[in-house]
């Protein structure tokens, strides 16, 4: 069915939460929706809520698969969903997180004009904190790579991809614990897509900042070894593409080791901060520009101020 449109949403441990982000879904504009869910290894009544969920809502134009994924991992669990999913457009969303209605409707009137004809829509978000402020997040327009590097462009929940085009780049790296979306945005943008904008005068995703338990964990320094390890792939993965300025790309990844580092600092682990910190600022600092700034930059991130990985991109070339 062309016209049909997948929502994949992996769900660990959510059966106090993922209400909100199911009723969102449901309340969708846009039909016909096939929402395929997918519980990973959850150890709370998830399970329970998604089979509730799916025999109250079951619909012809709003099918509802609950589907079950032993390897305890996003990628893992996303991959189990895609395999069901029979629409034309995915999307890919996380259980604590809210769609506003006319998120679908909207990602298809661009998905389906046949003068754009993109592989890949992108649109606003808003990160709600704890205490229910909210902050809309970066979004740039043009050098895709570029600003997912820096700023999660295409986060999870962030963007609509055409099957065809999904299907071609092998799915979701599962081996992957953490920044697999990351990881997933920068394999999407190194097969050239076409990529269109949705631009709302209001954000129509709301990324919820819970605290609660999830699939990747909510802090860095228990899992040191496997964010340096996602960074130095994407190193990889640059290297072995046709990019004709590989060098920027580097540079920005040195960027975001220094980001890791300031979260390190942050959370009392200097120990695991500094080593990384001069490694990858023994290689920006052969920039002029870059020796005097990354200091700086650096402070910032540390002092836990926003803004920076912007400068950055500025200054990054």
């Amino acid at each position: 069915m062309d016209n049909l449109v997948s929502v994949i949403i992996p769900v660990y441990n959510r059966a106090h939460i993922v209400a909100r982000t199911l009723q969102s879904v449901l309340e969708q504009s846009y039909r016909p929706l096939q929402l395929i869910l997918v519980d990973n290894c959850s150890d709370d009544d998830s399970l329970r809520v998604l089979e509730l969920f799916r025999d109250d809502h079951q619909a012809p134009d709003f099918q509802v698969e609950v589907l079950q994924e032993e390897r305890h991992t996003a990628g893992a669990a996303r991959n189990r969903g895609f395999s069901a999913a029979t629409g034309s457009w995915l999307l890919f969303f996380d259980s604590d997180d809210v769609m506003q209605p006319q998120l679908v409707q909207q990602y298809m009137g661009i998905a389906l004009d046949k003068d754009l004809s993109p592989d890949i829509v992108v649109t606003k978000a808003s990160l709600v904190a704890p205490d229910g402020s909210s902050r809309v997040l970066p979004f740039h327009k043009g050098d895709e790579l570029a600003n997912h590097l820096l700023h999660g462009m295409l986060a999870t929940q962030r963007y609509s991809v055409r099957r065809e085009f999904f299907a071609a780049t092998d799915g979701w790296n599962s081996d992957l614990p953490g920044w697999n979306d990351w990881e997933m945005g920068v394999r999407l943008l190194l097969a050239n897509p076409k990529v269109a904008y949705l631009e709302p005068q209001q954000p129509l995703v709301n990324i919820y900042q819970t605290g609660t338990a999830s699939i990747t964990g909510t802090e860095f320094h228990t899992r040191q070894g496997q964010w340096e390890r996602v960074i130095d792939l994407l190193d990889s993965e640059i290297d072995a593409s046709s990019l004709s300025n590989k060098r920027r790309y580097h540079r920005l990844l040195d960027y975001r080791r220094i980001v890791l580092a300031a979260q390190y600092r942050r959370e009392g682990h200097d120990e695991l901060a500094q080593p990384l910190y001069r490694e990858a600022y023994g290689r920006l600092k052969k920039s002029a520009l870059l020796r005097i700034s990354m200091p700086v930059l650096y402070k910032w991130l540390v002092a836990g101020r926003r803004g920076a990985s912007s400068v950055a991109r500025l200054l990054i070339r």
